[in-house]
């Protein structure tokens, strides 16, 4: 029988206190927060194109 390493086991998350925990890196924490700020740009991206009548960087100035 060989001796093989033994790996950690995969962080698990099941309380909302460590879904929504801040965390930094590539962490699922991370990537779940990115995830909503995302989902929250593109409303706001949304909400500006309709009410200005051009798009964001129209609104913006840069273009």
């Amino acid at each position: 029988m060989t001796n093989q390493p033994t790996t950690p086991a995969p962080e698990t998350l099941t309380s909302p206190e460590q879904r929504n925990a801040w965390r930094f890196g590539f962490s699922p924490q991370a990537e779940i927060w990115n995830g909503r700020l995302a989902m929250l740009g593109f409303i706001i991206a949304l909400f500006v194109e309709y009410f200005s009548g051009q798009g964001v960087l129209h609104a913006l100035g840069i273009i």
